[in-house]
């Protein structure tokens, strides 16, 4: 069996399974980087589509409605981030120490990318600012007021970087005691939160104005669950667990499932299309988790596939200047040229506009993400710089 080791008196404690011999996992994973690429285009795709009559650049039949969908690539973002911070969680890393690595890796580009979105969404839409608002947007903190004008300020995909944020701040406390719960508490406490997510979905929407319930399901905390589902998924794979799952399956299992939510919708009456839509979250939370213990499994198997290759691994690492801006040249576009025809042909466009978007992203990761995270890191103050324990803080034993 596995037991923890206490840094401090050396004694073992078999209170908790320990992660499966840790200093053999590698802490890069170049598939989950190729994958969210995959997820910021899928974003990308819905808000080029749109929802709907003249919404988007261009609808493509082809596509749509189930590019809509796409939408919710950012439950992939949630699961994925508490995954990969669980991943390489440091038991001895200062608590500031990790609050100013986060910091660094994503505002710098959030802010140079909310100057083309102040220009697209308030100046060239002919749009009044409303400065609180749009203030709250740059700090994160835009989904904390139920008041925001418009309801998205800002950068209106910012909105899930004011989810991240909450996460961000829990996840120092939240891991000292995540990674101490046996099994099955993690596992049940994980069901749970889905289930809480559900239930508060559906009461928002039975209970509260339309307006408020909207608000109620972009408020941070309602994405916790997701979270936890990423963070638990990351303490099994590294306890040990292993699932006959080839990544095939999960995908394949999202593609059905995406095809049945629009087929079905057609067809059912109003109460039970509600419920596909309040279980729509925890089931993408679901799916996002198999995707991600299928890849790991396969990459911790020596498999190197496709998401393995440089081209796929340098999108990964351009992914978030890319969800920063694609939003913006989209709406741009629009703007500027008009709708393109809902035909077919719109893909053509869809590919054209994020190429450019592609090299944008290139531009401010080079420029912006990348020297601006390793400027403010390395300034980060000595006394927070901890150096992992002497004594392993997790070990393995048959």
């Amino acid at each position: 069996m596995s037991v923890i080791t206490d840094a401090r008196s050396g004694r073992a404690s078999a209170r908790v399974p320990a992660e499966s011999a840790g200093s053999v996992l590698p802490t890069r994973l170049d598939s989950l980087t190729s994958l969210r690429f995959f997820a910021a285009f899928a974003v990308f795709a819905h808000h080029f589509t749109g929802v709907g009559g003249k919404t988007g650049y261009g609808r493509a039949p082809s596509i749509f409605p189930y590019s809509e969908m796409g939408a919710h690539g950012v439950t992939f973002f949630f699961v994925l981030s508490g995954f990969l911070l669980t991943w390489v969680y440091k038991p001895y890393e200062h608590p500031v120490a990790f609050y100013i690595r986060r910091v660094a890796r994503i505002w710098p580009a959030t802010l140079v990318a909310a100057v083309l979105a102040y220009y697209v969404f308030y100046v060239r839409a002919h749009e009044a600012v409303e400065w609180k608002s749009f203030i709250a947007s740059l700090f994160l903190v835009q989904n904390w007021l139920p008041e925001a004008t418009p309801t998205l300020p800002g950068n209106p995909v910012t909105w899930t970087l004011s989810v991240e944020i909450l996460f961000y701040a829990l996840f120092p406390l939240l891991a000292r005691f995540v990674v101490r719960m046996r099994t099955p508490l993690l596992v049940g406490l994980t069901v749970a939160g889905l289930v809480g997510m559900w239930a508060v979905n559906w009461w928002a929407f039975d209970s509260l104005a339309p307006e408020t319930a909207r608000w109620v399901m972009r408020h941070p905390a309602v994405y916790l669950p997701q979270f936890l589902v990423g963070m638990t998924v990351a303490l099994l794979i590294r306890r040990g667990l292993r699932v006959p799952l080839r990544p095939i399956v999960p995908l394949a299992l999202l593609a059905a499932y995406v095809y049945g939510y629009f087929q079905l919708r057609a067809h059912l009456s109003a109460a039970y299309d509600a419920q596909l839509e309040y279980t729509l979250r925890p089931t993408l939370a679901v799916l996002a988790a198999l995707v991600i213990i299928a890849f790991v499994q396969r990459e911790l198997g020596g498999h190197r596939g496709l998401l393995n290759k440089k081209p796929l691994i340098l999108l990964g690492v351009w992914s978030y200047s890319f969800y920063l801006l694609h939003h913006s040249v989209s709406r741009f576009a629009t703007y500027e040229w008009g709708r393109t025809a809902d035909k077919d042909s719109a893909l053509f466009a869809m590919l054209g506009m994020g190429l450019v978007i592609l090299a944008m992203s290139w531009a401010l990761y080079r420029f912006v993400e990348e020297p601006a995270n390793r400027w403010l890191v390395r300034r980060i103050p000595a006394r927070w710089r901890r150096t992992a324990p002497s004594v392993p803080v997790a070990q393995h034993t048959p």
